[in-house]
């Protein structure tokens, strides 16, 4: 079964590791880290620290709002 663009508001094909997840919906985040894998060295470190940055301000910030 092939997956028609039009299902997906994104317009993207799911990857192999969304297929894999049992068609979990998706926020992002494995296309994010596959293109942050596909950088040169020093361009990774900065993707991964920034996505890091990200990823710990919006656990902090469900941290205050849950509390």
């Amino acid at each position: 079964m092939q997956h028609d663009p039009q299902d997906d508001p994104s317009g993207e094909a799911p990857t192999s590791s969304e297929s894999t997840a049992g068609g979990a919906e998706s926020d992002g985040l494995l296309d994010r880290i596959e293109l942050i894998e596909s950088q040169p060295l020093d361009r990774r470190a900065q993707g991964f620290e920034q996505l890091h940055d990200e990823l710990l301000a919006e656990l902090q910030r469900s941290d205050t709002e849950g509390a």
